[in-house]
C-alpha cells in the first residue's frame, strides 16, 4: 500500500497533520505583513509555522515549503560559540542570533512530492530539536565559558559585573 505524494500544502492540511501528531494549533495572521500562519508549542516552547514559496501554477493558499520558527528573547550576552556549537552539531535546524532575539528555524519542503508520513516525520524532528534546544541552552549557559571565563580561567572584574545571560520566550508581538 503506497501513500499518495504531496507536492504542495495548505495551512489547513498542515494544521490537520500537526493535530494528528497531538499538537494544539491555532491560525494566526501577521498584522504587519498580513500573512497567515500557524502557532503551536511543544514542552512550553511556542513556535510558528510560516508558509514559504508557492510553485508556479499552484492555487492560492498552497505552498511548497514551510519554516518552523521559535523566537526566544536573550537577556544579557549569549556567547556566539553556544550558537555556533548548535549549528555545527545539528543537521536539520539552525540557530540565528539577531540583537536580543535567538531564533530556532527548520525548513520543511515538499518539492518533488513527499508522503504525509514524511511531513509527519519532520514534525517529530522539530519536536525533538525544540526539546533539545532547551536542554542545550540551559547546560551551555551554566558553563564558565558562557559567562565570560575560559576553561580554568577566573572571570575578570568587568565580566563579573555583567548580568548572567538568560533566555525567555519572546511574545507574539515580537515575531
Amino acid at each position: 500500500m503506497s501513500e499518495t505524494l504531496v507536492s504542495s500544502l495548505s495551512l489547513d492540511e498542515l494544521r490537520d497533520l500537526l493535530q494528528q501528531a497531538g499538537y494544539r494549533v491555532e491560525a494566526a495572521t501577521d498584522p504587519v505583513a498580513n500573512v497567515h500562519y500557524l502557532r503551536s508549542a511543544t514542552s512550553g516552547l511556542a513556535f510558528d509555522i510560516r508558509p514559504g514559496n508557492r510553485l508556479a501554477g499552484d492555487a492560492e493558499g498552497r505552498f511548497a515549503d514551510v519554516a518552523f520558527v521559535s523566537i526566544l528573547q536573550v537577556n544579557g550576552e549569549l556567547p556566539r560559540e553556544l550558537v555556533n556549537g548548535w549549528n555545527i552539531a545539528r543537521r536539520f535546524s539552525r540557530l540565528q542570533l539577531s540583537g536580543p532575539f535567538l531564533a530556532l528555524c527548520m525548513d520543511v519542503t515538499v518539492v518533488g512530492g513527499v508522503t504525509r508520513s514524511h511531513v509527519r516525520a519532520h514534525i517529530e524532528i522539530w519536536d525533538r530539536l525544540a526539546q533539545e534546544l532547551v536542554v542545550y541552552l540551559r547546560e551551555g549557559l551554566r558553563r564558565p565559558e558562557a559567562n565570560g571565563a575560559g576553561p580554568g580561567v577566573e572571570r575578570d572584574a568587568a565580566a563579573s559585573e555583567r548580568p548572567e545571560p538568560s533566555i525567555e520566550l519572546a511574545g507574539p508581538s515580537s515575531h
